[in-house]
């Protein structure tokens, strides 16, 4: 036993001198960049360096330019104008360069929001820049959001009711016909408008605005101040010394936390690595790390306090085991979950949460991370690679859970992702799934990257197995499943870039016979959602709310775009669906980069059938199984539909105000919508 822990203690001592070394050699490297200075922006230092700066000083995903003496900031292929760098919360201040000082006239040249950021870690790809600020208080950890909107619309119709609509006129003069409204802060449902579209959205992080009274001349200052954006990504990297941990920064302190994931010394138990903390130091970039000689530490302090701890860790889990043994089941807050996996036989394998963390070794991979928890990779007993969703606490009594067990554990098919096994433990649950190489299709489809080879025969046949993976759904299971999530985000590909229609946490499970769904909770992704679930007038929600979010889809992967584009050079084109049936009605060519005459035909095809899946009126969409005939058959039998309608009220004008009034009812009641996950 002696033995044994000398020799921890010696590789403990080896691993601390060689992370000293290759500190101080780093920091001696880095000892000659000296920091840089362009217009107000006097100290550029590690990690961001101007274009041009030495190879060896900064970061390149942090690099800044310096234009006309202004420090420029590239964000999303934008250019924003750097006023202030925070090296103590890391994080970084930005204007919009079409907001212009003492002139209430000019307005955000980009149309940039939240859903721009990631805010999330992903395999390979860590994204430079948040829009949130992990932060650790009184309260404990939570997520602060750094900046809100400010929200141009142009409405058809005055309004005067509603008082966050505040009018722009006549400080803004736009070229568009209508009314045009701004509004302070995040936009709900329940403020929206019929007969409004937005036009400009840009975030700003001057928290004096307020939503009730604000006025246009206050917005504009709100504008003028910029808005933040962190770069906390970086100080976990380099101070945590590993992306997927924990790494939160202190408000009372005004330093980082770091809480990386490990194993404990003999490899049992996941800790948080408060050894590892003591002997790596949690210092900040300017200050130099200074301890005791390790051995010593380690052997008189650390081991000793290590021990006790994990002998009293094991009194306590014994007592816990012992109490929940003796408690009845019908105590437990988990009784929901454990009922259904009793009463029902399901072909996934149940795994122990022993057995998931040996899968995920460790959580050191991880893939993604949303509301839901974190999605790790792993591998199985045989070899196999697997995707393991590590759920995070649940709002409610489980049904998310229970919905995803129940609806994909018991299908198979060659379109749809399969669930290999789940695992339940008190409030412990994770989800098994096949592993998906080429990950989901949002990240291709709109990748700027020009060496991904995805011409439109690969995305025409991917179009198909989407269809069909719907189809199965809807009418190839003994229950019909409807999703209420299809979106690219949700579409996962695999080795031979197949298709499959993946996380059914918002899915529902109804007879086949019945065409007719009831819901009193609504979720879904804004942009994709069907209009019927919005306004009661329009239709009732059916497994055609699915077809909706499919033809969304479809003209999505048609245009290799987002349907909406504040971008676009003529405002026709800003929403893609209204635009293009206009020019395939009239009979138009199509105007697409890159793309043979036997390409345009495919995107034609998909466009068309696009189309009639999006009509507003859900009896004018065909089923999935229609769909799929059409996306197979030949392109002479399509027919253009006869009308598409962009807004409720354009089905029928007689139904303006009562569908308005409906859809603010529906509003004002207890309505959830889900965003991205």
């Amino acid at each position: 036993m002696t033995i044994w822990k000398d020799m921890v203690l010696l590789v403990m001592f080896l691993l601390f001198v060689v992370q000293q070394i290759c500190a101080r050699n780093e920091q001696e490297h880095a000892s000659d960049c000296l920091p840089s200075s362009c217009g107000k922006i006097a100290n550029i230092s590690r990690p961001f360096r101007l274009k041009g700066d030495p190879v060896h000083c900064g970061d390149r995903r942090y690099e800044l330019s310096c234009e006309n003496n202004i420090t420029v900031l590239n964000l999303y292929s934008r250019k924003y104008h750097v006023q202030a760098i925070n090296y103590i919360n890391f994080t970084l201040r930005v204007v919009d360069p079409g907001v212009e000082e003492q002139s209430c006239s000019s307005l955000p040249r980009y149309f940039l929001s939240r859903s721009n950021f990631s805010d999330a870690y992903h395999a390979g790809d860590m994204d430079p820049y948040r829009a949130t600020l992990d932060q650790f208080s009184e309260v404990g950890p939570h997520r602060k959001s750094l900046f809100q909107h400010i929200i141009y619309l142009n409405c058809s119709h005055p309004v005067s009711e509603n008082y966050k609509y505040v009018n722009t006129t006549p400080c803004v003069k736009w070229e568009s016909k209508g009314y045009m409204y701004a509004i302070a802060g995040d936009l709900t449902s329940a403020d929206f408008e019929v007969g409004c579209r937005i036009k400009l959205l840009s975030p700003t992080s001057w928290w004096g605005l307020d939503a009730n009274k604000s006025s246009y001349t206050m917005m504009n200052s709100a504008l003028l101040y910029g808005f933040e954006i962190s770069w906390k990504n970086f100080a976990c990297e380099d101070q945590c010394h590993s992306p997927y941990g924990d790494c939160y920064f202190d408000s009372s302190t005004l330093k980082l936390r770091c809480f990386p994931y490990c194993n404990d010394i003999f490899g049992v138990l996941e800790t948080k690595c408060a050894l590892l903390e003591a002997i790596q130091g949690n210092q900040r970039f300017d200050e130099n790390l200074y301890l005791e000689p390790a051995s010593f530490i380690i052997g008189h302090y650390v081991l000793p306090v290590f021990l006790l701890v994990r002998f009293s860790l094991g009194v306590t889990l014994l007592i816990m085991l012992l109490t929940y043994k003796w408690r009845k089941r019908h105590s437990s807050i988990y009784e929901n979950i454990e009922n259904y996996l009793e009463h029902n036989e399901l072909v996934p394998i149940r795994y122990s949460y022993t057995e998931i963390k040996k899968m995920v070794r460790g959580f050191k991979e991880k893939l993604g991370e949303g509301g839901y928890g974190s999605v790790f990779k792993g591998k199985l007993s045989s070899g196999t690679c697997v995707a393991i969703k590590v759920l995070g606490k649940s709002k409610g009594n489980g049904h998310d859970f229970i919905s995803e067990v129940a609806t994909i554990g018991r299908i198979h098919h060659q379109n749809v992702v399969q669930l290999i096994g789940f695992c339940v433990e008190g409030s412990r649950r994770a989800l098994v799934y096949e592993f998906m190489s080429n990950g989901s299709l949002d990240k291709i489809l709109f990748s700027k990257d020009r060496n991904i080879d995805f011409g439109y025969d690969k995305i025409y046949n991917i179009a198909i197995g989407v269809a069909r993976g719907i189809a199965y759904l809807h009418h190839g299971c003994e229950m019909q499943i409807l999703h209420f999530d299809i979106k690219p985000h949700n579409i996962l590909l695999d080795d031979n870039f197949n298709p499959k229609v993946s996380d059914f946490g918002l899915a529902k499970l109804y007879p086949m016979d019945n065409s007719i769904v009831t819901m009193t909770v609504v979720g879904g992704t804004i942009g994709y959602m069907a209009p019927e679930l919005f306004y009661k007038n329009i239709g009732r929600i059916s497994y055609k709310s699915d077809v909706y979010s499919f033809g969304m889809l479809l003209m999505e992967m048609a245009s290799k775009r987002k349907n909406l584009n504040p971008h676009a050079e003529h405002s026709s084109q800003v929403y893609f669906p209204s635009w293009v049936y206009e020019n395939i009605k009239e009979e138009k060519d199509i105007e697409m980069e890159d793309i043979t005459e036997e390409e345009k035909k495919i995107a034609k095809k998909m466009i068309i059938v696009a189309i009639w899946c999006i009509q507003m009126n859900p009896n004018d969409r065909p089923s999935m199984n229609k769909v799929v005939e059409m996306l197979e058959g030949d392109m002479e039998n399509l027919k253009i539909p006869p009308k598409f309608s962009l807004y409720p009220y354009e089905v029928t004008e007689n139904f303006k105000h009562t569908i308005a009034s409906e859809f603010t009812s529906y509003s004002s009641s207890s309505m959830k919508i889900a965003t991205n996950k």
